[in-house]
């Protein structure tokens, strides 16, 4: 079991990055501005509500969705993007680009020029306004840019960002030769002897304080199984344990679930906490761990990254070694104040030195709780729950309309009540069918009223039924046409029921999809295109199994039949409509986990009970788990024990599938350990292992996608990449969800609130034209 909010996050609950309501958003925007403000505007608060924040504010190290908003709002991004998630390069003038209908125009820090040279190299030139100013009234210039690659790129930064991955010539030179502390202490181990990088009382601290902190977890855990009802006050250790995915003797102390923890983490302290807690971070239970985070040289390295150059007061060019389509994306970089963050005394461009000594990040560490920027508004402080905010009056595009802004800490369910009640102005609940309808009850029977005004777009992301290849086959071969069948018969059953289940729980609050990808990405195909087809549509001949005309049951009898033809396909033994018999390596039994919290409240739920009984007449028993604690189906899919499960997927701009379904096949050398497709090679995607879908053809052609910029290119080639996936049968797609931001049509001014939000342009993207009634 690991760390709900992360796990949720990352994978895609209810509650993915999609649902937050800043998401990313100030980076420019609309020219109008919120100049007409003066001072600031009006000084009645805009509350917004929120779920919990973790004191994770930095633009460097926020890691939960909700830390990330908190930061990003005081952040300005070197370029912005419009209502379609299309890149801005020339921000400076502003580019007008027309959406339903009306025009507008974008505008943004910088302008960047993108050059694909003869040599296959690509440089970014980037130019930036000259009239930028922090919150602080210090300027902004180009050296804030490049110290703030230059933190993203240290051989010892550990936050989210993934610039250090990309191609930018000179990457790979500067951050060889050096690892943190805490890194090389754990590969030398407890026993180690050789003191040349480390002195032994730095070792021998570390593994005490290593030890306390694993013990802290461990205790943790207890605590948080018993508080959330998982366990009951008078379980024993093992009892918790056994619900945080570990196994223990009915004996066990706290110390013996800790150093069970430890062996399974190869004493990786940092990794088991970033993974196993409950709430607490490295820093919270590890006295001086910023000390261990420290670089230490152990080799030869560059003394500065060539590809990033500074070309002026307030101009740079990057040079990537190649074209990759999801570079640019991670050039989309916060403009990070060098002197608040870093130190303008160790910055000298001319000699190597870039703000901070390299592999010591801890003057950036430092300021991780109290975030500073260029964004339409500062940070003032967070404590009792509640974040207060003002705006910012040096703000580019004019000082927000509202001065004071308060972000409210409270849970889902308390979130549409709180709108209603007066007590909150703005917040984003779960857009259930439930909720409309309680949305309706307050409006007098509308969606948006004298009440509430409902905003919805859809989410970045999609819900998806899927199956673990390795366990979900005939024969051991997971690739083999009969382990496909087989598959295929189980999606031909589930996806039946999608119609009837997603419209229950989602009413007009949800779609159903036919290809494992949000129907927000460019890449998505649509019914009017070449070659679209419904999901699990066609029988094991390839021929239609569905007419226009026929009924809800009809289409159910109809499914039955194609997916015994796939069974029998398959290797399954068929006799008077049922099976009796299933080939080696496959079963008459399977489970299916879905996180419903032991009650059926899951968007998937119904589909999974409907196609229970449908698999029973076929004489196939699905074992329906429900969860209560719906980590423990990571910590199932962590151990590759999994076979059926039900979850969603967290989307981002750009549809590149090389973290999910590159599986590095044609690699001799194949990955080991946790967390990996054992089929697979060493450099699979990192999500790879929970499909576990090993295929050479889809590995060329995801990394086909990443070498050309041209959009209908690429789209052609995510068409045939999405086509294997669901000749894979591994994935199962299910609904493309809307989310929901609600304002107080009482309080707030909805006029004034941002116009034709999308998925990709929230309401606060112009945040600073808002105004309160």
């Amino acid at each position: 079991m690991k760390d709900l909010t992360r796990r949720n996050f990352l994978f895609g609950s209810l509650a993915t990055a999609g649902m937050t309501l800043a998401a990313c958003n100030n980076q420019g925007g609309g020219s109008d501005g919120g100049a007409d403000g003066g001072d600031g505007g009006s000084d009645t608060p805009l509350v917004v509500g929120y779920s919990n924040f973790s004191s994770k504010f930095s633009p460097f190290f926020a890691e939960s969705a909700y830390d990330q908003d908190v930061q990003w709002i005081t952040q300005l991004l070197i370029y912005p993007f419009d209502r379609l998630g299309q890149d801005v390069y020339h921000g400076i003038q502003g580019e007008t680009r027309e959406y339903n209908g009306t025009d507008y125009t974008y505008q943004g820090p910088a302008d960047l020029e993108i050059t694909e040279n003869a040599d296959g190299t690509v440089t970014y030139d980037f130019t930036l306004r000259e009239d930028l100013v922090f919150s602080d009234g210090e300027p902004v210039t180009i050296d804030d840019a490049i110290f703030t690659m230059y933190v993203y790129s240290d051989p010892t930064y550990d936050g989210a960002a993934v610039l250090y991955s990309q191609p930018i010539e000179g990457m790979e030179a500067y951050r060889t030769g050096m690892s943190s502390l805490s890194t090389l202490i754990v590969e030398a181990g407890p026993d180690n002897t050789d003191f040349t990088n480390w002195t032994e009382e730095q070792q021998t601290a570390f593994w005490t304080n290593a030890d306390a902190a694993a013990k802290a977890i461990a205790q943790e855990i207890v605590d948080y199984c018993k508080a959330a009802g998982v366990n009951a006050e008078g379980d024993s250790v093992a009892a918790c344990a056994a619900n945080w995915g570990y196994t223990l003797d009915e004996a066990a102390t706290v110390d013996d679930f800790a150093a069970t923890m430890m062996e399974a983490y190869g004493n990786d302290i940092a990794a088991l906490v970033a993974t196993e807690n409950a709430g607490s971070s490295i820093a919270d239970v590890f006295p001086g761990w910023d000390e261990y985070t420290i670089g230490v040289k152990t080799g030869e390295s560059a003394p500065s990254i060539s590809g990033i150059q500074k070309t002026g007061d307030y101009s740079m060019r990057i040079v990537a070694t190649q074209v990759d389509a999801t570079l640019i994306n991670n050039l989309q970089i916060p403009l990070v104040p060098l002197h608040y963050y870093g130190d303008a005394a160790q910055y000298d461009y001319d000699n190597n030195m870039f703000g901070f000594p390299k592999g010591d990040l801890s003057l950036v560490r430092a300021k991780t709780t109290q975030p500073l920027g260029a964004g339409p508004y500062k940070f003032i402080k967070y404590e009792n729950g509640v974040i207060n905010y003002e705006a910012n009056e040096n703000f580019f595009l004019g000082a927000p309309k509202i001065k004071y802004m308060n972000w409210r800490e409270m849970t889902d369910a308390d979130k549409l009540n709180g709108v209603v009640t007066g007590t909150v102005d703005v917040t984003d609940p779960t857009f259930s069918l439930d909720n409309q309808n309680a949305i309706k009850q307050a409006n007098g029977g509308e969606i948006s009223g004298s009440v509430i005004t409902t905003s919805t777009v859809d989410n970045l992301g999609y819900g998806y039924i899927g199956m673990n290849v390795t366990t979900v086959n005939v024969g051991g071969d997971p690739g083999s046409d009969a382990s496909k069948n087989l598959r295929r018969g189980l999606g031909t059953i589930f996806s039946v029921y999608r119609d009837v289940a997603i419209d229950s729980y989602y009413g007009e609050g949800a779609s159903v999809i036919n290809y494992p990808i949000s129907n927000t990405s460019w890449a998505a195909p649509h019914a009017t295109d070449d070659g679209y087809q419904v999901a699990f549509s066609v029988d094991a001949d390839g021929n239609g199994i569905y007419t226009s005309d026929m009924s809800s049951d009809d289409r159910y009898a109809a499914a039955k039949t194609a997916a015994l033809g796939f069974f029998e396909a398959a290797g399954y033994t068929v006799a008077d409509g049922k099976v009796t018999a299933a080939p080696e390596g496959a079963k008459l039994e399977y489970e299916a986990m879905i996180p419903a919290d032991g009650s059926g409240d899951h968007p998937a739920f119904m589909i999974l009970t409907e196609a229970k009984n449908a698999f029973a007449e076929l004489g196939i028993n699905l074992i329906v788990n429900d969860l209560s604690n719906g980590a423990d189906l990571w910590t199932k899919i962590e151990a590759g024990q999994h076979e059926i499960w039900c979850a969603a997927w967290g989307a981002t701009r750009d549809p590149d599938m090389y973290q999910i379904y590159y599986s590095d096949a044609a690699n001799p050398e194949k990955a080991t350990g946790s967390r990996v497709n054992p089929n697979g090679g060493v450099d699979q995607g990192g999500s790879n292992y929970m499909y576990r879908i090993t295929d050479p053809e889809l590995d060329e052609l995801i990394m086909a996608g990443r070498t050309s910029t041209d959009q209908a290119y690429r789209k052609q080639i995510y068409k045939a990449a999405l086509d294997i996936i669901i000749g894979w049968a591994c994935e199962i797609p299910t609904y493309q969800r809307q989310n929901a931001v609600i304002f107080s049509t009482e309080r707030v001014n909805v006029a004034t609130v941002t116009p034709d939000i999308t998925t990709f342009y929230g309401w606060m993207y112009e945040i600073e034209n808002t105004e309160m009634n």
